[in-house]
């Protein structure tokens, strides 16, 4: 393994080889580490598209530091995303105030690796991200590079300007927060295979006792259109009251089973275009949660699956 220091292995170089040589060596470590930086950006922000103006201005960020007085790129790439999307986490909040109707997070098409992965297709489902949004900004970023990443309360302190004391206080709060309302459990592969086969048939032939058969009384379904689709404005709770709204999307529409941010869901195509995406939460067998995103601005990030690292 290559020790020496960036100044070692550009000596000698003549100035565009030093300048080329160094551009390699921060490109490198900053691609090794994108879809890392990704998550952590994707997991405070809830948001695809912030995530990755993030990255951006990660990298700008990245470009200038001087590497001699890194001892981490890892910690130090981490922080400086941190940082940035902390930034956005606050202007982000100021713009669900005027939000119309349910705000969700924006769906990711996720490879079967991610849901294989338990703690991480937890932190970054549906279900979590909405308990996450009832974090402040700097408990998320504590709550999200301590539980999801394992981050040293060190680097945590340096990310977001507190003192390693204050921030073992914040991550403990923030535990205890999520603790009171994350979803029940988890369930087993096949436990959620059937009960997305089960659901999606009674949807499609509009088999409204099958459907009750499979939704949790107390069934929640939340959707967004962003006031920019038609959706409803605040949660259908219930399973007759669900079930009477799903029976609606079966005539014209045809349903494609997928995996979203690590849990089942539901692609529902109307003549052959995306219209929405139903992630679902399964608990003993039963629907307990349903996400229906249709703002068609967050549909930008279902043509191909994005990988998700911790």
């Amino acid at each position: 393994m290559d020790d020496r220091t960036t100044s070692d292995r550009t000596r000698g170089l003549s100035e565009p080889d030093a300048h080329d040589g160094l551009m390699d060596i921060v490109t490198e470590a900053f691609v090794a580490h994108r879809n890392l930086l990704f998550t952590v950006a994707y997991e405070m922000l809830g948001s695809a598209a912030d995530a990755e103006d993030v990255l951006q201005e990660t990298w700008l960020r990245w470009v200038g530091v001087d590497l001699d007085t890194v001892r981490d790129q890892r910690a130090y790439l981490v922080r400086i995303t941190t940082r940035q999307a902390l930034s956005h986490l606050r202007t982000l909040g100021r713009r669900k105030e005027s939000y119309v109707g349910p705000w969700l997070p924006e769906p990711l098409l996720t490879a079967p690796d991610v849901a294989e992965d338990v703690e991480l297709a937890d932190s970054v489902s549906m279900a979590m991200l909405l308990v996450l949004e009832t974090l402040a900004p700097t408990e998320r970023a504590v709550f999200v590079l301590r539980e999801v990443f394992d981050v040293e309360y060190d680097e945590i302190a340096e990310a977001v300007d507190k003192s390693p004391a204050a921030v073992r206080q914040i991550a403990h709060r923030a535990r205890a927060h999520v603790a009171a309302r994350r979803p029940r459990g988890v369930a087993s592969a096949d436990e959620i295979r059937r009960t997305v086969e089960a659901f999606g048939r009674a949807v499609e032939t509009g088999d409204l006792q099958r459907l009750l058969d499979i939704l949790a009384p107390d069934v929640v379904l939340l959707t967004d259109g962003g006031g920019v689709v038609r959706a409803a404005l605040t949660p259908v709770v219930g399973a007759d009251e669900v079930a009477r709204v799903l029976g609606r999307i079966a005539a014209a529409m045809s349903l494609q089973p997928t995996q979203v941010n690590g849990d089942p869901a539901l692609i529902v195509r109307l003549a052959g275009e995306i219209d929405t995406v139903m992630a679902m939460r399964i608990d003993d067998g039963l629907v307990t949660g349903l996400y229906a995103v249709r703002n068609p601005e967050k549909l930008s990030h279902l043509e191909q699956e994005t990988t998700l690292r911790r």
